[in-house]
């Protein structure tokens, strides 16, 4: 957690610090939201029984640096997608380090991906167990399941990651940088864990 804490506090000279995590499962389905509708007359879900459609998977990067979100979404989200997206990255920014904040998903730890991302100066920086919430991109995928997925009803996955993709553009184009993670939040003064006396 102090690793975490001190990336996002002290953005390391030598390179940039991106924070990476999967978004979904995007399936095909009526989702609930908020919308003016006349009194007495709410707007009725559609069954979805079926989802002959299938699922699929957005894998994104938080940039701190510029606060711009990159993704692709995919059909699935093993760690051949997830060190595609690291190859995309390196390529952005192809002389600087890469401090990369990710949690403990299987495919951020295969080893090939380990492999390439130390010839490929790239960081795998793990958060604790159970510290999703220190990953900086789960406040970017609320923000996106509120303004581009809620109240929504996508019939196709071309029709969804359009909306998607709205989003991101308009998102970006009014992005600040990344600073103050947790200002006064008590993770700020917790040293360690209480000890029982014996």
């Amino acid at each position: 957690m102090r690793r975490v804490l001190d990336l996002y506090d002290h953005p390391p000279a030598d390179g940039r610090v991106v924070c990476v995590d999967e978004f979904g499962p995007l399936n095909l389905q009526p989702r609930k939201g908020k919308a003016w509708r006349p009194h007495g007359r709410p707007r009725r879900l559609r069954a979805t029984y079926t989802r002959p459609a299938g699922v699929m998977h957005m894998l994104a990067a938080l940039d701190l640096t510029t606060g711009r979100l990159f993704y692709r979404i995919r059909a699935r989200k093993r760690w051949i997608e997830f060190l595609d997206l690291l190859k995309a990255l390196r390529t952005r920014w192809p002389g600087e380090k890469l401090y990369v904040v990710c949690d403990n998903f299987s495919p951020h730890r295969h080893a090939q991906v380990r492999s390439w991302c130390a010839a490929n100066t790239i960081e795998l920086v793990f958060l604790p167990t159970y510290g999703s919430w220190l990953n900086w991109i789960e406040s970017e995928f609320a923000a996106l399941r509120y303004f581009a997925l809620n109240g929504t009803d996508h019939r196709s996955h071309a029709e969804q990651n359009a909306a998607i993709a709205a989003y991101v553009r308009w998102r970006n184009t009014h992005t600040q940088p990344k600073a103050n993670f947790a200002v006064g939040s008590p993770i700020r003064t917790w040293t360690s864990y209480p000890t029982k006396a014996a």
